[in-house]
């Protein structure tokens, strides 16, 4: 174990998107296989993690913000878990700032038990490597081991089966998504009943990312979810042929939905565009290296120094 931190840490938490989604089956435990690539994007969550003197605090920020109940929510499942896998109290208070918006298919919530595992584990002194920080987060959710390293990668199995990729060319993207979400096991449900449009996009991507080809990128956009959520939430097919009208050079759903993105070779374009989206989530954003960050650490507050400490 390394030294334990005093003070609290801030962490950003990066949402992220799926460039290309092809579900390979259903397996013995329920579960699909899946192989995708996802990208981190500079959409993101703040926690601050302080330590405490007993327990576990979690104040989120916007009231109201959709994160279920707290003793549920995926960082409140990243600190039990990580309490058990190194029998180690951990005693924190955690303020959670929600930027990324929930049922999007943008894995906010993997990224915040990501940025959890992360933070405690650097707070604690833990000594605990990224891969059994990702074993401990396959059993929150299967994005949050791509989460903890983030960057660009290909997903296999459920997503939890890793291999980094090069990062993609120089883009910009406009997210949006409507007012109503998605279950995923919903999607997946509706998917096995009446099988969506499929079409090759994992082998075009991985060209285009290993060429450095921008265009093919765009080229290979796919998501075989996009036709079901389409159906179940005409919204999304709305939005997507809304970024297209609106410049992009591509647009597609990400992950089992409801936000969708678009692909613009500037900023420029994909601010310009994003003033023409009538939708009410609407950001741009970029591609970024890591799915957490660590921004500062801030010295302990008078309340929560101890003697000697």
């Amino acid at each position: 174990m390394g030294d334990p931190m005093t003070g609290a840490l801030r962490l950003r938490a990066f949402a992220k998107v799926n460039y290309a989604l092809e579900v390979r089956g259903v397996r013995a435990d329920g579960y699909h296989d899946i192989s995708t690539i996802l990208q981190s994007i500079s959409l993101c969550d703040e926690l601050e993690i302080e330590r405490s003197d007993e327990g576990f605090e979690l104040r989120v920020e916007p009231e109201g913000a959709s994160i279920g109940p707290n003793d549920k929510n995926t960082v409140c499942l990243a600190w039990k878990l990580l309490r058990e896998a190194t029998g180690e109290e951990l005693p924190v208070r955690v303020r959670l700032r929600k930027s990324v918006p929930a049922g999007a298919g943008l894995g906010g919530g993997s990224a915040d038990a990501a940025a959890a595992l992360v933070g405690l584990n650097e707070m604690f002194g833990l000594g605990l490597g990224d891969g059994e920080l990702r074993g401990i987060g396959v059993r929150i959710g299967a994005d949050v081991p791509f989460c903890i390293g983030g960057g660009t990668a290909l997903g296999e199995g459920v997503g939890e089966v890793l291999t980094p990729l090069p990062a993609p060319p120089e883009h910009h993207l406009v997210v949006a998504k409507p007012d109503r979400g998605a279950e995923t096991a919903r999607i997946y449900k509706a998917y096995d009943e009446r099988p969506g449009e499929e079409w090759p996009s994992i082998a075009p991507a991985l060209d285009a990312l290993r060429a450095g080809d921008l265009g093919g990128l765009v080229r290979s956009l796919g998501n075989d979810l996009a036709p079901v959520t389409e159906t179940l939430v005409p919204e999304v097919g709305e939005l997507r042929e809304g970024l297209s009208r609106a410049g992009a050079l591509g647009a597609i759903m990400s992950g089992s939905g409801t936000a969708v993105y678009g692909l613009f070779g500037s900023e420029a374009a994909a601010r310009g565009a994003r003033r023409g989206i009538l939708a009410p989530f609407a950001r741009v954003c970029r591609p970024v290296a890591s799915g957490v960050e660590v921004l500062r650490e801030r010295a302990p507050s008078r309340a929560s120094r101890r003697p000697g400490g």
